[in-house]
Formats: C-alpha cells, structure tokens, sequence
C-alpha cells in the first residue's frame, strides 16, 4: 500500500500534536489540532497505521498542503521486515 501523508488543509498554525514518532494510530483517532481563521480544526488519521514521522510542531505556522505527518499502514508491517 506504501506510505500515506497527512497535509495541512489551510494555512493555519499547529495548536496541539497529539502523537509521537512509532505511534500507533486508528483510523479517524484525532493526530493534531490546527487553528485557522479562529476554528479549531482537528486532523484525523485517514487510514490505521503507524506514525513515521511529525513533521510540524506545537505553534508552528503552516502553509496549504503542508505535510504534517507521515503515516505507515498498519498491514504493511509484516512486508517491510521480510524486504529487509
């Protein structure tokens, strides 16, 4: 399946990162909040997986489309230790 990115819906600044780095994430868990034209906005997990990387933090200022975090599907676990 690969890897999945999570991006910036609008510009907007990172209020809270709410996983770390190995984490294990359910689909629709809640990652990050994201404050944009006075709204919070929380950013879900698309899919089940685990997180590769953060790539945003706490009162960082985002652009559209920014990347915020990288996401390894769960059922590709397996596959990337026999390719290795």
């Amino acid at each position: 399946a690969g890897q999945g990115v999570v991006t910036a819906p609008m510009p907007g600044k990172v209020s809270r990162v709410l996983v770390a780095d190995g984490d294990t994430v359910n689909e629709g868990d809640v990652m990050l909040v994201m404050e944009a034209m006075k709204m919070e906005h929380t950013i879900i997990a698309p899919f089940s997986g685990v997180v590769e990387s953060i790539n945003c933090r706490m009162d960082e200022i985002v652009k559209d489309g920014a990347v915020l975090v990288s996401l390894r599907p769960e059922d590709d676990d397996d596959e990337s230790r026999e390719a290795v």
